[in-house]
């Protein structure tokens, strides 16, 4: 029997408010995950209106289908990067959508499965795709890129000021043998941020975190894939149609929020979010994971 995955979605309410899902109106979730923004939103728009959801990861999808079954409403998922939106629409044989949500964290099963990689807390092979079948795991990436360009990575996607040492500590340790699992990494991170195991497990930010995160997002091409989303919204939105991205990374926010504002200066859209969305003082105390939550909005006149 399959253990059933608690599942909160980040900022439901911001989320409702800025798309307005109505009847007949058509949504995109872009990155569906567990289904839990998608189950609000088909229940909003369920008369005569269509849901359509995309994730790279088919095990998020098979659990997303789930979740949607007992729905009424049309509905339907594709095993896609939301880079592809444009071809996933063409697809679905629609042109423009009324709606579109992207939220760009990772969902709680992929970082739970030891067997995938994610997690700095569990042993397992320093994978970390999101989509297992595409791709090159991390373990390849830290045996073989370059101090310098660890060292930017590392700077760059994880925020992580002692990227430098980290950096240099990796490449001295895979010269005797190969760096292969998570505990692997972890240990080498602890080692050259001066942390013991013990005390690096009672931290409040574990020392390895960022640089998970910044492996994780190379591994996934995160950024590059969030620009071409960016690029190709104004594209699929309806007229009166809005936008809302959820980001939990500062590089991930920038760019959001550069892009918002090059299409509102052109004209493209008629309203942005003046500053970012953040998740309330109750949410977060319920929900962890929202903590470091932005959300960003569009509309089209």
């Amino acid at each position: 029997m399959r253990r059933e995955v608690r599942h909160i979605p980040v900022m439901l309410a911001e989320v409702l408010a800025v798309l307005r899902p109505r009847a007949g109106a058509i949504v995109v979730d872009c990155t569906v995950g567990l289904g839990g923004h998608a189950s609000e939103l088909l229940s909003r728009i369920s008369h005569g209106g269509r849901l359509i959801g995309l994730d790279v990861d088919s095990s998020n999808l098979e659990l997303a289908r789930t979740r949607l079954s007992g729905m009424g409403g049309t509905w339907e998922l594709h095993q896609s990067n939301f880079a592809a939106l444009p071809t996933v629409l063409a697809k679905a044989g629609v042109e423009r959508v009324d709606g579109v949500l992207a939220d760009l964290g990772v969902a709680s099963p992929q970082i739970d499965d030891a067997s995938r990689g994610f997690s700095y807390r569990q042993p397992g092979p320093l994978d970390m795709r999101m989509n297992p079948t595409r791709g090159q795991p991390a373990s390849v990436l830290v045996n073989r890129m370059s101090e310098e360009e660890l060292t930017r990575a590392l700077l760059e996607l994880g925020d992580e000021t002692d990227g430098p040492k980290i950096a240099r500590r990796i490449v001295e340790r895979r010269r005797k043998s190969p760096i292969v699992t998570t505990q692997d990494l972890m240990a080498i991170v602890c080692e050259a941020r001066d942390f013991t195991l013990r005390r690096a497990a009672g931290a409040k930010l574990h020392p390895a975190a960022r640089t998970f995160q910044a492996l994780r997002m190379l591994v996934n091409r995160e950024l590059g894939n969030l620009q071409r989303l960016l690029d190709v919204l104004p594209d699929c939105l309806a007229p009166g149609g809005a936008a809302a991205i959820i980001s939990f990374h500062s590089g991930e926010d920038r760019l959001v929020k550069r892009a918002f504002r090059r299409g509102l200066d052109s004209g493209v859209y008629s309203e942005i979010a003046g500053e970012p969305v953040v998740a309330t003082e109750a949410e977060r105390a319920a929900n962890p994971r929202s903590r470091s939550a932005k959300l960003r909005w569009v509309r089209c006149g």
